[in-house]
């Protein structure tokens, strides 16, 4: 059963002239108890995603279209204070940065029991024992003495398990995950990780995990979803993608990343750089950069099946549709924008 349903969403920014649109048509699902990753270069719109579904975008930014249904309820439709008491509550967000994310002048129990006495009818005792126990859980050691803890008293390691108890303390449906591990060494990386497997195991609550690492998506996550310039454009498992990725962005990228199995003297770049917000190519938006390039990429490609449950957006992707697949796949082979091509 999908836990969130998000379809055709659509970000701008600015108005006017002057307006440009940041994010496009995105679509996916997750399921219960599924890790969904959505990966791409900094700037591709991946945070503008997660920030959108939490309804957290800046006064400048504002959502277009589409829908956002957790447990079939449009969070888009929700007014300012049903919107308050579901963030938080049923859907949760781990921000890029801790040490920003908290209020640096408020020790840490006030931050927690402050999100705790928002949505729960508790008293002060009862908040700070709620408090305790989420700290208990994300393994930080004496949990009822860092309660009185600042901010900057505490390792990057320990203010991103903060993050994680705030966002848990209220057994949310869906936890958003941006960038969890940033700038933490690789031996708390793999802590913070395990810890949200843990977590995600014992809750049964769907993530959506948005990364540019692939090897944190190798580790954790069931299925994978490649943004490029603010559009989707490939989505399978992520053993089919890391194995056989048919878009040629997707490919490039995996191409990027050293190998311990493979003697190379120099890592190939990708040519060219993403397009600006207001100076998108027309058609397809990675053509600027493609080796497998033609003319039907001057016109914008949609979402395709090229393999069962696997969908890139690209004229000429690497992985061919089977006959039998593409028979059954015939009324589902245009799941986001009609292409304009015969």
């Amino acid at each position: 059963m999908a836990v969130l349903e998000v379809d055709g969403l659509r970000v701008g920014i600015g108005k006017g002239r002057s307006g440009a649109t940041v994010v496009q048509d995105i679509s996916f699902h997750i399921d219960q108890g599924e890790i969904l990753a959505l990966v791409g270069e900094s700037g591709c719109g991946k945070t503008t995603v997660g920030l959108a579904l939490m309804r957290l975008l800046a006064p400048q930014m504002r959502i277009e279209a589409g829908a956002v249904r957790l447990h079939g309820r449009d969070l888009l439709t929700l007014g300012p204070d049903e919107m308050r008491a579901v963030r938080g509550a049923e859907i949760a967000m781990i921000f890029q940065e801790p040490m920003t994310s908290l209020d640096p002048v408020y020790p840490i129990g006030r931050q927690l029991t402050e999100a705790i006495r928002a949505h729960q009818h508790v008293g002060d005792a009862e908040a700070r024992r709620i408090a305790i126990e989420a700290l208990d859980h994300v393994q930080i050691p004496a949990a009822s003495q860092r309660l009185s803890d600042y901010p900057h008293q505490l390792s990057g390691g320990m203010r991103q398990r903060v993050m994680i108890a705030m966002a848990l303390c209220l057994r949310p449906k869906l936890l958003i995950a941006d960038e969890p591990t940033t700038a933490l060494d690789v031996t708390i990386q793999a802590q913070i990780l395990q810890l949200l497997l843990n977590l995600q195991e014992e809750m049964g609550m769907a993530i959506l995990l948005i990364t540019h690492n692939l090897a944190v998506v190798a580790e954790v996550a069931n299925r994978l979803c490649v943004m490029y310039a603010g559009q989707l454009i490939e989505t399978a498992s992520t053993d089919r993608i890391l194995a056989r990725p048919a878009h040629p962005y997707t490919t490039a990228l995996l191409e990027s990343i050293p190998r311990m199995d493979v003697e190379r003297t120099h890592l190939p770049v990708i040519p060219g750089r993403v397009p600006a917000i207001d100076a998108m190519p027309s058609g397809c938006r990675f053509a600027p950069r493609c080796a497998r390039t033609s003319d039907v990429c001057k016109k914008d490609p949609a979402l395709t099946m090229v393999a069962l449950d696997h969908y890139a957006a690209c004229w000429h992707p690497a992985v061919a549709v089977p006959d039998e697949e593409a028979d059954d796949a015939a009324d589902d082979t245009r799941i986001h924008r009609k292409a304009g091509v015969p």
